[in-house]
Protein backbone atom coordinates (compact mmCIF):
# COMPACT_ATOMS: atom_id res chain seq x y z
CA UNK A 1 0.00 0.00 0.00
CA UNK A 2 1.28 3.36 -0.62
CA UNK A 3 2.26 5.48 1.92
CA UNK A 4 -0.10 8.19 0.73
CA UNK A 5 -3.20 6.18 0.89
CA UNK A 6 -2.75 4.99 3.92
CA UNK A 7 -4.82 6.92 6.74
CA UNK A 8 -3.01 9.69 8.49
CA UNK A 9 -3.34 7.71 11.82
CA UNK A 10 -1.11 5.36 10.13
CA UNK A 11 1.29 7.23 8.91
CA UNK A 12 1.44 9.12 12.37
CA UNK A 13 2.14 5.99 13.68
CA UNK A 14 4.92 5.04 11.04
CA UNK A 15 6.65 8.51 11.80
CA UNK A 16 6.59 7.71 15.27
CA UNK A 17 8.58 4.09 14.46
CA UNK A 18 10.96 6.11 12.33
CA UNK A 19 11.61 8.80 14.54
CA UNK A 20 12.33 6.16 17.73
CA UNK A 21 14.71 4.14 15.17
CA UNK A 22 16.46 7.08 14.83
CA UNK A 23 16.47 8.00 17.84
CA UNK A 24 17.68 4.60 19.67
CA UNK A 25 20.40 4.78 17.45
CA UNK A 26 21.60 8.44 18.08
CA UNK A 27 21.68 7.20 21.61
CA UNK A 28 23.20 3.72 20.99
CA UNK A 29 26.16 6.03 19.71
CA UNK A 30 25.51 7.92 22.52
CA UNK A 31 25.97 5.17 25.10
CA UNK A 32 29.00 3.86 22.63
CA UNK A 33 30.79 7.23 22.56
CA UNK A 34 30.43 7.50 26.73
CA UNK A 35 31.45 3.93 27.23
CA UNK A 36 34.28 4.46 25.48
CA UNK A 37 35.68 7.83 27.35
CA UNK A 38 34.80 6.01 30.53
CA UNK A 39 37.46 3.24 29.33
CA UNK A 40 39.82 6.03 28.11
CA UNK A 41 39.44 7.69 31.83
CA UNK A 42 39.78 4.51 33.65
CA UNK A 43 42.93 3.76 31.39
CA UNK A 44 44.52 7.51 32.40
CA UNK A 45 43.93 6.83 35.93
CA UNK A 46 45.52 3.40 36.08
CA UNK A 47 48.61 4.87 34.42
CA UNK A 48 48.66 7.64 36.72
CA UNK A 49 48.78 5.17 39.34
CA UNK A 50 50.76 2.79 37.73
CA UNK A 51 53.46 6.11 37.44
CA UNK A 52 53.03 7.13 41.10
CA UNK A 53 53.73 3.89 42.11
CA UNK A 54 56.74 3.24 40.12
CA UNK A 55 58.13 7.26 41.64
CA UNK A 56 57.44 6.14 44.95
CA UNK A 57 59.32 3.09 44.66
CA UNK A 58 62.49 4.49 42.86
CA UNK A 59 62.54 6.89 46.37
CA UNK A 60 62.26 3.97 49.09
CA UNK A 61 64.29 1.76 46.68
CA UNK A 62 66.90 5.73 46.82
CA UNK A 63 66.76 5.74 50.42
CA UNK A 64 66.93 2.30 51.15
CA UNK A 65 70.49 2.12 49.61
CA UNK A 66 71.15 5.45 51.37
CA UNK A 67 70.28 3.47 54.70
CA UNK A 68 72.73 0.36 53.57
CA UNK A 69 75.34 2.77 52.67
CA UNK A 70 75.38 4.58 56.39
CA UNK A 71 74.84 0.96 58.19
CA UNK A 72 78.02 -0.40 55.69
CA UNK A 73 80.06 2.92 56.83
CA UNK A 74 78.76 2.44 60.99
CA UNK A 75 79.91 -1.09 60.59
CA UNK A 76 83.24 -0.31 59.32
CA UNK A 77 84.17 2.75 61.26
CA UNK A 78 82.81 0.68 64.53
CA UNK A 79 85.27 -2.48 63.28
CA UNK A 80 88.36 0.05 63.07
CA UNK A 81 87.79 1.46 65.90
CA UNK A 82 87.30 -1.99 67.71
CA UNK A 83 90.38 -3.31 65.96
CA UNK A 84 92.43 0.52 67.36
CA UNK A 85 90.98 0.04 70.75
CA UNK A 86 91.79 -3.63 71.27
CA UNK A 87 95.85 -2.31 69.25
CA UNK A 88 95.65 -0.24 72.07
CA UNK A 89 95.18 -2.38 75.05
CA UNK A 90 98.12 -4.64 73.42
CA UNK A 91 100.38 -1.93 73.53
CA UNK A 92 99.13 -0.56 76.99
CA UNK A 93 99.66 -4.16 78.18
CA UNK A 94 103.40 -4.76 76.80
CA UNK A 95 104.42 -1.23 78.32
CA UNK A 96 103.05 -2.10 82.30
CA UNK A 97 104.20 -5.58 81.52
CA UNK A 98 107.82 -4.41 80.28
CA UNK A 99 108.03 -1.87 82.87
CA UNK A 100 107.56 -4.37 85.63
CA UNK A 101 109.79 -7.87 84.12
CA UNK A 102 112.16 -5.14 83.65
CA UNK A 103 113.09 -4.59 86.79
CA UNK A 104 113.85 -8.65 87.06
CA UNK A 105 115.97 -8.75 84.31
CA UNK A 106 119.05 -7.55 86.51
CA UNK A 107 117.97 -11.25 88.23
CA UNK A 108 117.91 -13.10 84.94
CA UNK A 109 121.91 -11.80 84.32
CA UNK A 110 123.01 -12.76 87.64
CA UNK A 111 121.68 -16.51 86.96
CA UNK A 112 123.45 -16.07 83.83
CA UNK A 113 126.30 -15.12 85.23
CA UNK A 114 126.47 -17.97 87.91
CA UNK A 115 125.74 -20.58 85.70
CA UNK A 116 128.49 -19.22 83.13
CA UNK A 117 130.78 -19.74 86.27
CA UNK A 118 129.63 -22.95 87.82
CA UNK A 119 131.42 -25.86 89.25
CA UNK A 120 132.09 -28.69 86.88
CA UNK A 121 132.52 -31.08 90.58
CA UNK A 122 131.45 -31.94 94.01
CA UNK A 123 128.58 -30.32 95.91
CA UNK A 124 129.07 -26.95 94.39
CA UNK A 125 127.88 -28.51 90.58
CA UNK A 126 124.48 -30.37 92.26
CA UNK A 127 123.80 -26.60 93.54
CA UNK A 128 124.33 -25.50 90.12
CA UNK A 129 121.87 -27.54 88.52
CA UNK A 130 119.51 -26.21 91.11
CA UNK A 131 120.00 -22.60 89.64
CA UNK A 132 119.92 -23.40 86.12
CA UNK A 133 116.43 -25.37 86.84
CA UNK A 134 115.53 -22.06 88.39
CA UNK A 135 116.83 -20.01 85.74
CA UNK A 136 115.18 -21.92 82.82
CA UNK A 137 111.56 -21.57 84.74
CA UNK A 138 112.27 -17.81 85.04
CA UNK A 139 112.86 -17.74 81.15
CA UNK A 140 109.98 -19.75 80.22
CA UNK A 141 107.62 -17.57 82.63
CA UNK A 142 109.20 -14.85 80.34
CA UNK A 143 108.88 -16.01 77.03
CA UNK A 144 104.84 -17.10 78.18
CA UNK A 145 104.77 -13.37 78.62
CA UNK A 146 106.26 -12.69 75.16
CA UNK A 147 109.68 -11.54 76.61
CA UNK A 148 112.00 -13.10 74.29
CA UNK A 149 115.94 -13.10 74.31
CA UNK A 150 117.86 -11.08 71.53
CA UNK A 151 120.01 -13.74 69.34
CA UNK A 152 122.78 -11.36 69.11
CA UNK A 153 126.47 -12.89 68.85
CA UNK A 154 128.11 -12.77 65.61
CA UNK A 155 125.16 -10.69 64.20
CA UNK A 156 125.94 -6.84 62.80
CA UNK A 157 125.71 -4.17 64.91
CA UNK A 158 121.78 -2.52 64.93
CA UNK A 159 121.79 1.01 66.99
CA UNK A 160 117.80 0.08 67.40
CA UNK A 161 118.57 -3.26 68.55
CA UNK A 162 122.23 -3.31 70.48
CA UNK A 163 124.13 -0.61 72.49
CA UNK A 164 128.06 -1.09 71.79
CA UNK A 165 130.19 -0.36 75.01
CA UNK A 166 133.11 -0.63 72.63
CA UNK A 167 134.58 -0.49 68.98
CA UNK A 168 137.35 -2.68 68.61
CA UNK A 169 139.79 -4.07 65.81
CA UNK A 170 139.71 -7.70 65.65
CA UNK A 171 140.60 -9.69 62.61
CA UNK A 172 138.60 -12.65 63.37
CA UNK A 173 135.24 -10.50 62.96
CA UNK A 174 134.10 -8.21 60.22
CA UNK A 175 133.68 -4.50 60.80
CA UNK A 176 130.45 -3.98 62.17
CA UNK A 177 129.92 -7.18 63.15
CA UNK A 178 129.40 -7.97 67.05
CA UNK A 179 132.36 -9.44 69.30
CA UNK A 180 130.82 -10.44 72.22
CA UNK A 181 127.68 -9.92 74.24
CA UNK A 182 128.00 -8.09 77.65
CA UNK A 183 124.56 -8.02 78.45
CA UNK A 184 121.60 -10.20 77.21
CA UNK A 185 118.80 -7.71 75.56
CA UNK A 186 115.63 -8.48 75.91
CA UNK A 187 112.36 -8.22 72.85
CA UNK A 188 108.93 -7.89 74.19
CA UNK A 189 106.58 -8.91 71.32
CA UNK A 190 107.87 -6.80 68.28
CA UNK A 191 109.45 -3.75 70.56
CA UNK A 192 112.84 -3.71 72.36
CA UNK A 193 112.64 -4.23 76.09
CA UNK A 194 116.30 -4.00 76.42
CA UNK A 195 118.91 -3.30 73.82
CA UNK A 196 121.79 -5.69 74.04
CA UNK A 197 125.09 -4.17 75.21
CA UNK A 198 127.79 -5.38 72.85
CA UNK A 199 131.53 -5.11 71.92
CA UNK A 200 131.94 -4.21 68.58
CA UNK A 201 134.44 -4.74 65.65
CA UNK A 202 135.80 -1.92 63.76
Amino acid sequence: MDILNKHPEEQQDEQNDLDAVQEFGESGKNAGELDEKIDRSSVDTEIEDIEEIALELDKTRTLADEYLDGWQRARADFSNYKKRIEREQADLYQTISGTIVKQYLDVVDDLALAIKSRPQSGEGAEWANGIELVFRKLLTILENQGITPMNAQGEIFNPTLHEAISSEDNEDFESGEIIEVIKQGYMIGERVLRPALVRVAR
